[in-house]
Parts: structure tokens; sequence; C-alpha cells
């Protein structure tokens, strides 16, 4: 995370993060690093589907089309997020850590990150592997690489 807060100062970017899966992971594991306050503004746990929609801004249509753990809805959290927070970069991250298969069939390990920079949005999905928590610490990981590649 060191890299990545020193990638936000030298931009002079502000950062915030809407998690759900994470549960306030990638909040936890920024405002670790010493200087993070300089560029960290805060995070929206949006665990609940009815928090996504009231403090992220996600459109209900777009749950109900698409499914809580989707492209779409990580788009929308993190263009949400970064409204909700005034912050120039924000991460968003949606999916399903375990320890069964979803109601909708979203399998165990499938997560979808999405980057909002300054007006650009951008999403990847990935599908992890282990247990509850290494898929949730593996997810942390994804999010910081996939925000470090945004900033280039």
């Amino acid at each position: 995370m060191q890299n990545l807060i020193k990638k936000l100062k030298e931009k002079g970017y502000t950062i915030g993060s809407v998690e759900s899966m994470t549960g306030g992971l990638f909040a936890a594991s920024i405002t670790s690093v010493s200087g993070a306050s300089s560029v960290y503004k805060g995070s929206l746990i949006t665990y609940a589907i009815e928090e996504k929609i009231n403090l992220a801004h996600v459109n209900p249509l777009t749950i109900e089309k698409y499914g809580v753990v989707s492209r779409e809805v990580a788009i929308e959290m993190a263009y949400g997020g970064a409204q909700a927070l005034n912050v120039d970069v924000c991460v968003s991250v949606t999916g399903n850590a375990g320890p069964t298969v979803q109601s909708d069939g979203k399998p165990v390990g499938e997560c979808h990150v999405a980057v909002y920079v300054r007006g650009l949005i951008y999403e990847q999905k990935f599908s992890l592997n282990g247990d509850r928590n290494h898929i949730q610490s593996m997810c942390v990981e994804e999010m910081k690489n996939l925000i470090s590649n945004m900033l280039v």
C-alpha cells in the first residue's frame, strides 16, 4: 500500500473505497500505512443491498437485472462512492467470499472490482480460490493492483 499512497500523493489525488465482500479490509489495509491520511478520505461499507442503494446510489434496477455480484453493480458502486466521498479515485468491490454458492448461482471466489479515476471507470472480474479470509485478502490485493495500474 505504501507505493499506492506514494503514487496518489505524486498525482495530488484523493481516494476512497466502497466495499461489500471485503467488509472494510481495503480501508484497514490502506489506513495501516503512515501517511495515508494525506490521500485517503474514507470508505462506505455497503455489505447489505439496501446500503449499496442508499449510500453508493446503486440503481435497484441494476441489482435486479444483473445481480448484486456483477460488473454493473461494481461500476455503479465506484461512481456513486466517488460522488459521495468527493474523491478523485474510488475503488469498489462486490463478490462472493463464500463459503457457499449464492442463490443466484454466483460461485465462491467471484468478485468484481471497479476503479473510478476522475471520470474514467475500469472494471475487472476475478475468480479467486481459497477460504473466505484468503479470498477477501486476495481481493484487496487485486483492488490495490488495479488502482496502481490505472494511475500509470
